[in-house]
């Protein structure tokens, strides 16, 4: 029997290894976090009230700097080693789902949510007619905690999961899984701030629930920094990971339909609200699924995309027989592979859309109608929902893989079409 080389390797390999699968802004904040820790215990910084988020600093001096330099340093090592910790999985998974750019945008946009909830908050507190209380003001907070509050909330509506294991002792809920980490961080731990990581649970339930949608842009945004000359090399890299606009409105998870333009302007806005735990919705960029092998395409697709697929087909083997013919331009053997990889790839394309037409009837009668309107109202279409319910036994995580893989394949073809020369039908073997 060959040996295991993941188990019997060197635990340099398996550092090694476990660093290249942590996706690339991920591993940029962890460098980032830990390499401002060693220059401030190196040089002996250790006064951060420079760099803290204070929010009497903020409304009195309007220092928004600090809004971002507070959570990039931390107190001590079990500090950031903690929230890096913490943010490696967290930030993985949703960096796979978002894209590099994207998710460098949410938090951002996360890390200004945070301190604007502070600050409202700490003034609220500060300055009502009841009970006034200043140490909210003179707070200085600092770390990555806040953000990784609201990764929490945002993650656990995209999981779907009910409940969730508190450190493996005792399941919640997971709509109060952030909560009850709250509490507990703030009875085992000392210096930890409660108005910072509760802000981050506010920013990310607001998050979810489509409340900061009119501050998000399209996928074109992220595509044309992406496409810019600052990023080459950035973008170049295998940890990298480009938003393909899986999801057309930009944004992930939320409430709101996604043909709506602004969560708040909706009219949706209170009937959202109104449950109490985020709906799952998935906008992710796809990799390849071991359950779904190949190279699919689309079920249900337009009858011009079609047409167009049959033309270039038949402009492609009239060429061939063309090519055949003539004595003095012999057909090399990789041509003749790829026509009959491409000649197979028609075929079962036809095959699945047979398929797709033979769909037994009272399969479709099945499929729960509560299970069709999440899907629709996440931007399917409806006959492939029902396709991809039916073919997955009515089970909605199932459906979503395969209606976001045949999304994929989809729009793998469109970017083939446009960069493909005109005049010409490119070679392109199935991959399945």
């Amino acid at each position: 029997m060959r040996p295991n080389i993941v188990t019997e390797a060197g635990l340099p390999t398996r550092m090694n290894q476990w660093w290249e699968s942590i996706p690339f802004l991920t591993s940029a904040v962890v460098v980032v976090c830990g390499v401002i820790y060693l220059v401030c215990l190196l040089v002996g910084y250790d006064s951060f009230v420079e760099v803290c988020f204070l929010p009497s600093a903020v409304v009195s001096r309007f220092q928004v700097y600090r809004i971002y330099t507070s959570i990039l340093f931390h107190g001590s090592l079990l500090h950031v080693l903690f929230n890096m910790m913490a943010l490696v999985p967290l930030g993985s998974e949703l960096e796979r789902i978002m894209g590099s750019v994207r998710l460098l945008y949410v938090v951002i946009l996360l890390a200004t949510s945070n301190a604007i909830f502070h600050v409202v908050i700490a003034l609220l507190v500060a300055h009502n007619p009841v009970l006034t209380y200043d140490y909210l003001m003179n707070e200085c907070a600092i770390g990555f905690s806040g953000v990784l509050f609201s990764m929490i909330v945002i993650e656990t509506s995209l999981s779907g999961v009910h409940s969730r294991s508190v450190f493996g002792l005792f399941n919640v809920p997971a709509k109060w899984y952030a909560f009850f980490l709250l509490v507990v961080f703030q009875l085992l731990m000392q210096n930890v701030s409660l108005l910072g990581h509760l802000c981050g649970i506010l920013s990310g339930f607001a998050y979810t629930y489509g409340l900061f949608n009119f501050l998000i842009p399209g996928t074109t945004f992220y595509s044309s920094i992406e496409s810019s000359s600052l990023l080459s090399s950035c973008v170049r890299r295998p940890k990298f990971i480009v938003c393909t606009g899986g999801n057309p409105s930009g944004y992930i998870p939320t409430h709101a339909s996604q043909n709506s333009t602004s969560g708040l302007l909706s009219g949706n806005i209170w009937r959202n609200l109104s449950s109490l735990m985020p709906q799952r919705e998935v906008s992710t960029q796809s990799t390849q699924d071991s359950r779904f092998p190949g190279r699919g395409r689309t079920l249900g697709s337009s009858q011009a995309q079609t047409a167009s697929d049959l033309h270039s087909d038949s402009n492609l083997q009239a060429r061939l027989l063309e090519e055949d013919s003539s004595p003095n331009n012999p057909l090399d053997s990789s041509t003749l592979s790829n026509t009959h990889q491409l000649s197979e790839g028609r075929h079962s394309t036809d095959n699945v859309a047979t398929a797709t037409a033979g769909v037994p009837q009272h399969q479709s009668a099945v499929v729960s109608e509560e299970g069709i309107k999440k899907l629709v109202s996440m931007g399917f279409d409806r006959t492939q929902v029902e396709v991809a319910l039916a073919a997955a036994d009515d089970n909605l995580n199932v459906a979503v893989e395969i209606l976001m893989s045949q999304q994929q394949v989809a729009e793998n073809d469109r970017v083939w079409q446009r960069e493909s020369p005109k005049g010409e039908t490119a070679l392109i073997p199935d991959t399945r």
